[in-house]
């Protein structure tokens, strides 16, 4: 595939078929986010691929967050069907990816290893498109939660989670949404 197709075509996927990711298509994808442009070589991302055990953990994890948002509303059954909900859209990922990066002491150079880190997911997903496999990139509220910090072990003084990467192989691919025109967002100065 061509870059330029891979990056016209390319979709964010939230429905996958149930197969396993093979680990080694899964690192081919991983190993394209080693090569994204990072400033002084410093390689600030980390990829932490989560196994069932953690995985189902990160489930379990997420509907508690949900269910204490809710507090004390909702009666048994609907605080029951918001467990099964929370746990299953965690589930129904066939593979998680966890993103982080390390937190340089000097904020302009952390700025860099952020944008950095940002640029290798983006390589990791028009790689994993490139091979048949869908990605979505998540920083829903369990990427910020001290749970999901204390579950997978990262210490937020060193590392700051940047995204949970779903990868599987698309069940649907959506119709690509409309853009803004190159004209709306350029500003061209003499």
């Amino acid at each position: 595939m061509e870059v330029s197709d891979a990056i016209l075509s390319r979709r964010s996927i939230k429905k996958f078929r149930p197969d396993p990711v093979p680990a080694d298509v899964l690192d081919r994808a991983l190993a394209a986010g080693l090569w994204a442009q990072n400033h002084h070589l410093t390689q600030p991302w980390r990829f932490i691929v989560l196994g069932p055990q953690t995985h189902r953990a990160l489930a379990a994890a997420n509907a508690d967050v949900q269910l204490e948002a809710l507090g004390s509303d909702g009666d048994a059954e609907a605080r029951g069907k918001l467990r099964a909900l929370a746990e299953g859209k965690f589930m129904s990922k066939p593979r998680i990816v966890v993103v982080t990066y390390h937190l340089n002491p000097d904020a302009q150079e952390r700025r860099e290893d952020f944008a950095a880190t940002c640029c290798a997911v983006q390589n990791i997903q028009l790689a994993a498109w490139d091979i048949g496999l869908g990605m979505q990139w998540s920083s829903n509220v369990m990427t910020r939660h001290p749970r999901t910090y204390a579950l997978l072990g990262i210490d937020p003084t060193a590392e700051e989670i940047v995204g949970f990467l779903y990868f599987g192989f698309p069940a649907e691919v959506p119709q690509a949404r409309p853009r803004k025109g190159l004209d709306e967002v350029r500003r061209n100065l003499p």
